[in-house]
């Protein structure tokens, strides 16, 4: 099993990361897009019928159960929080599946709000970091620097 966990998010890609230990480097173990984050509200609502039907896209989290679209709501916040949910479903099977002991949280100040809001109790617990900084695109040696020199630990 690998120990830490270190998701790096914005509304537009999540990047998994592990460290075997609290002061190793960070190896990659997945890179995830969602290029509806990237979308303007009118290019998200142009797909739209006249019915204002939501039929979400291909890229994954974007058409979650449970999750519609009104003409009321904001569509990129919308698809912005699909994606947020879509991470935390991902991160809560890998927890029950005892693949992370711990968890460290890097994201944009308002997409790791939403992070937070998507948790299920059991990963809430398993979170020993969050750091708000906007760094998807940097190299795992830099995302790495921006951590302490020993990730921090909790016990369960």
């Amino acid at each position: 099993m690998k120990s830490f966990w270190i998701l790096v998010a914005d509304s537009s890609r999540a990047r998994i990361f592990t460290a075997d230990t609290p002061s190793s480097p960070l190896e990659e173990l997945e890179d995830i897009a969602h290029t509806e984050g990237r979308l303007h509200d009118r290019e998200i609502t142009s797909d739209l019928s006249g019915g204002m039907r939501y039929s979400g896209g291909t890229g994954s989290g974007s058409n979650v159960e449970g999750h519609n679209y009104s003409p009321s709501s904001d569509p990129k916040k919308h698809e912005i929080d699909n994606f947020a949910h879509s991470i935390a479903q991902h991160l809560e099977k890998a927890r029950s599946e005892n693949k992370f002991e711990q968890l460290v949280v890097i994201a944009e100040p308002k997409f790791l709000g939403m992070l937070r809001n998507n948790f299920s109790e059991q990963v809430k617990k398993m979170v020993c970091l969050e750091l708000d900084k906007s760094i998807t695109t940097h190299s795992a040696a830099d995302i790495r620097a921006h951590l302490p020199m020993y990730l921090p630990t909790q016990s369960l």
